[in-house]
């Protein structure tokens, strides 16, 4: 079955409300994604750290990394751990805070109109296949019910937030992924 979005929520999606989120401003229109990755701490994978990062109580004393970033207030709608499995931490209609000061197209503060997936990785490192494929259906789902986002409106964290940001790096392989999405849109037509 097809993933769909009900109510602001991925339907296969597992969900793990964040307390980091809040209302999008009055006339707000979500025209835009924007990809990321996380691993905490920096290089490992798995373990409930991110959820518990995402939901404002990660055990600083649990890894040197934890002290520098405990307090920020900080969420993705989705994240997508390497095995392809997808978590949603804030529904759709909210907005997330995920990309910082950042800008798109001369928009400023993109978290207002932009949808944010995390892929559970590094700016340095490659992605999986399973990863891949879980955010092309993501990503057709959400197009799907909000289609001011159209591939063209599709971007990376550094490049709502140059300077400031790499992620989701060198590894991403932005023409499989729009390939992808793209074949799966017009399977679905």
């Amino acid at each position: 079955m097809d993933d769909q979005v009900e109510s602001g929520w991925l339907s296969s999606a597992r969900r793990v409300p964040s307390p980091h989120c809040n209302e999008r401003p009055a006339g707000s229109s979500v025209d835009l994604l924007v990809i990321h990755c996380i691993s905490l701490p920096p290089g490992q994978y798995g373990g409930t750290w991110i959820d518990d990062f995402f939901q404002g109580h990660l055990d600083t004393s649990a890894h040197p990394y934890f002290a520098e970033i405990g307090e920020l207030k900080v969420s993705a709608h989705l994240l997508i751990d390497r095995a392809g499995a997808v978590t949603q931490y804030v529904p759709f209609d909210r907005r997330a805070w995920h990309a910082g000061q950042s800008a798109f197209c001369g928009r400023e503060g993109c978290n207002d109109f932009s949808i944010g997936i995390e892929l559970e990785g590094l700016d340095t490192d490659t992605y999986t296949d399973a990863q891949y494929d879980a955010l092309a259906r993501a990503t057709v789902a959400i197009m799907r019910s909000y289609p001011g986002i159209t591939p063209e409106n599709i971007t990376g964290h550094s490049d709502i937030a140059p300077g400031r940001k790499l992620d989701p790096g060198p590894g991403f392989d932005w023409q499989r992924y729009l390939a992808a999405v793209a074949a799966l849109r017009q399977t679905a037509d």
